[in-house]
């Protein structure tokens, strides 16, 4: 349409022209294309006026560039990155603030910058990606305006929750100063942003607050991080509350506790801590009968502490020596009940069988009721687990109406657990026999050296070494520990020692000692200890009646020859422990008592039996021998076989340690050189190749006890003629000499448990034999060797 072709239409008169716009300044016109910084710690709001710090050398080119310009203007925007030196354009926000740099202050490597925040931006477009970062960016304009109702109302609540935070934080009042200067309250838009900058909050939820340009939502998201920090701040303030409560109370309880001694001090009502300190160990010192040099180093010690400072570790060190040195039992002894009889009675009253051993206590305790006091011999009581040594040493002490102490040896590998640490060390203590002292409060208690085979040595000293002074009753009398630095009496203390086995414990320290064995129980004596004893105990523990649970006398024999047949009674214990707790659970379910246990009942009760009848292996060449083991006595048995005739040979299998293969090889040449004296074909070892094996590889085996019975294998083997059933033990020589062995006991009960009754043993134990009490030596028939000739009489 043409201008002539519109239609004419009337208007009114024009409305009057508008007063024109004030002029703008250059500097309120903001530019299209600024300069970027990256914060990475926060972002800043519009209103502010803040002081920025950042590293000099990657941002003194930007800073440069900004001064260049007309408007000094930079955008400061987030980046997602730790640091904003390692940030690219593509962590940066979408969405910065806009803001003025006043003043610029370079120093130490760094740059102090103040900016005034004025208008948040988007970024459009990339001008350089790289520092100084360049951008094309939209602004974004603020709300202006009276505000409406619901804006106004969000207001109010904004500012009452910043009042509730002022009492909480005297930090906030100062920037509420600052922002009332430059802005009012009916400033809604700055007002949201300022409070928003006074949380806490992280930085992702402020940029999110930043991002929302629209003033309503901005302001419920700005209402919600105040109502988090108020919360925050009331449990701050609640903890400082709490605590300062408790320093004061603290404070308080101190100058009042102060007070009342100054008063009580007046009032000559109290002491200070330092003299009733002394007059403690004053008092403990009554009554015992130090030695001259105890006495001397006591007091010297007393006096220093009473010039001593309180709080100087000195004071606590000199404190704690005289604690130890007033509990000690100087002098201080009780009485022994010297009575044979009563103490054959609790010997009997808590041990069954182990006659000879009782014997051997009793003699022990005889000479010393002769004597008028019982020192001078340590006892050492050897033997396998479970048969009953700790509990000796705990009825010894009964018996003779002393104090009991034990504590294990095994393992310790410090020599200051034996004779303490010196008093310059940290945390320094006595060792255990002055700890032992103070427990048994007398100076003639019975100590049990529990597991004295099992100590160690280290690079902290040899403990085995340090109990040879304990235990001589020639130096023992002047024990010296190294905390105590005094002479102290262990004459008068009965020691008893308790071992496994003998190898491992030193010679100088078992040189002073009374060995005495315990071998173990035969299978009658377990079922009168488990009868008397055990049982009673076990139902006991469980809180059960005595009539609860009974167990026939075949059903008891069998549970010991099936589950426990080793040489103590601490597995039959556990056996019995174990059918006790599922009878009780039985009688809790409805059970009318007493359950009464069958032999065929056990597998419910113990499962299959551990232990099974040893396999008879017979036939040419196989020959059983009788060990000694920790565990107490073993069969054993030794399988020789040819394995072809390509070439002649020996060869040994069965982890067989190095005197058992001498023991082989003094054999097998033994054989050989005899061969036409045992009527064996000489051609029989020119051409054979031969293996002799010793069962249960697993097990390592080593002793010389076993080389007559090798012997008889390879002569069984080459004979073709199988053995009778009979089982020895004994060492062989080149000359064909029988020599002795020990554990001969422990041998004979291992013989009993397998049913061999015929056993070949060396001349020279005949003594050992007989000591063997006669119930184990009782259905036996025995043959003493000298010479090897004589136990082939008994082989076929």
């Amino acid at each position: 349409m043409t201008e002539t072709d519109r239609p004419e239409v009337e208007t009114e008169d024009p409305a009057p022209t508008p007063p024109p716009a004030p002029l703008a300044r250059a500097t309120d016109v903001l530019p299209t294309e600024i300069y970027l910084l990256p914060v990475a710690s926060r972002p800043f709001f519009p209103g502010q006026a803040v002081p920025l710090m950042m590293a000099a050398e990657p941002w003194v080119p930007t800073m440069k560039a900004v001064v260049e310009t007309e408007h000094r203007l930079l955008g400061i925007i987030l980046v997602e990155t730790e640091t904003s030196e390692e940030a690219g354009i593509e962590q940066f926000s979408r969405i910065g603030t806009a803001a003025r740099v006043h003043r610029i202050h370079q120093q130490d490597g760094h740059l102090q910058v103040l900016v005034e925040c004025l208008q948040r931006f988007r970024i459009e477009d990339w001008i350089s990606s790289q520092a100084p970062f360049r951008a094309r960016v939209t602004y974004l304009p603020e709300y202006k305006g009276p505000p409406d109702p619901e804006v106004k109302a969000y207001a109010m609540a904004v500012i009452n929750t910043i009042k509730e935070l002022l009492p909480l934080n005297p930090l906030y009042v100062e920037e509420l100063r600052t922002f009332l200067d430059r802005f009012g309250p009916d400033d809604p838009s700055h007002l949201a942003d300022f409070a928003a900058s006074l949380t806490t909050s992280t930085k992702e939820q402020l940029q999110e607050v930043l991002e929302t340009v629209p003033l309503l939502p901005r302001m419920e998201q700005v209402l919600v991080l105040l109502n988090n920090e108020l919360e925050l701040a009331k449990a701050q303030q609640k903890i400082r509350r709490t605590v300062e409560e408790k320093i004061q109370k603290q404070q308080r309880e101190f100058f009042l506790r102060e007070q009342l001694k100054a008063i009580q001090k007046e009032l000559g009502i109290a002491k200070d801590d330092r003299t009733a300190e002394l007059e403690k160990f004053r008092s403990r010192l009554e009554g015992l009968k130090l030695t001259e040099q105890a006495e001397k180093r006591v007091n010297e010690e007393l006096e220093k502490l009473g010039m001593l400072e309180i709080g100087s570790p000195e004071y606590a060190v000199t404190r704690n020596y005289l604690y130890w040195v007033t509990l000690l039992p100087w002098g201080r002894y009780s009485e022994d009940i010297l009575d044979l009889k009563r103490a054959r009675e609790v010997l009997d009253r808590d041990h069954y069988g182990l006659e000879d051993v009782k014997e051997r206590i009793l003699e022990f305790l005889a000479v010393g009721i002769h004597k008028g006091e019982i020192a001078g011999s340590i006892i050492l009581l050897v033997g396998p687990p479970g048969v009953g040594k700790t509990s000796i040493g705990r009825s010894i002490a009964d018996a003779l109406g002393r104090r009991f102490y034990r504590f294990s040896v095994g393992g310790i590998r410090d020599e200051a657990e034996i004779k303490g640490h010196r008093r310059t060390y940290i945390g320094a203590m006595p060792g255990k026999f002055i700890q032992a002292m103070k427990e048994a409060e007398t100076a003639n208690p019975v100590i049990l050296l529990d597991e004295i085979d099992k100590i160690g040595a280290s690079y902290h000293g040899d403990p085995a070494s340090a109990l040879l002074e304990v235990l001589d009753p020639e130096q023992n009398i002047d024990f010296l520990d190294h905390y105590l630095d005094l002479r102290f009496d262990l004459s008068k203390v009965l020691f008893v020692c308790t071992a496994n086995q003998l190898d491992t414990i030193p010679g100088p320290l078992l040189d002073r000692m009374e060995v005495i064995k315990l071998s173990g129980y035969i299978a009658e004596e377990k079922y009168q200890i488990a009868k008397r004893y055990l049982l009673p105990r076990q139902l006991e523990r469980a809180g059960l009646a005595k009539d609860a649970l009974r167990i026939g006398g075949a059903t008891l024999r069998a549970i010991i020859g099936g589950y426990a047949r080793d040489a103590g009674v601490r597995r039959l214990e556990k056996q019995l422990g174990k059918i006790v707790r599922k009878v009780a659970v039985r009688l809790l379910e409805g059970t009318v008592p007493p359950v009464r246990l069958r032999q065929k009942d056990l597998k419910i009760y113990l499962g299959s039996p551990v232990f099974r009848d040893e396999r008879r292996l017979s036939g040419p060449g196989v020959v059983t021998g009788l060990a000694w083991t920790a565990m107490g006595g073993a069969t054993l048995s030794v399988e020789a076989a040819r394995v072809h005739n390509f070439a002649r040979g020996f060869k040994l299998t069965g982890q067989l340690g190095e005197v058992m293969k001498e023991s082989a090889e003094i054999a097998y040449d033994y054989v050989v050189g005899h061969a036409e004296a045992f009527g064996i074909d000489p051609e029989f070892f020119e051409k054979a190749f031969i293996h002799l094996h010793v069962p249960a590889g697993a097990t390592p085996k080593d002793g010389p006890s076993a080389g007559i019975t090798m012997t008889s294998a390879l002569i069984s083997l080459a004979r073709n003629q199988p053995v009778r059933r009979i089982a020895m033990t004994g060492e062989i020589t080149l000359t064909g000499e029988v020599f002795p062995v020990g554990g001969i006991r422990e041998k004979l009960i291992a013989a009993r448990r397998a049913g061999i009754t015929e056993i070949i043993l060396p001349a020279d134990n005949q003594g050992d034999f007989e000591e063997v009490p006669e119930h184990v030596r009782d259905g036996l028939e025995i043959h003493f060797a000298e010479r090897f000739e004589e136990v082939l009489a008994w082989l076929f």
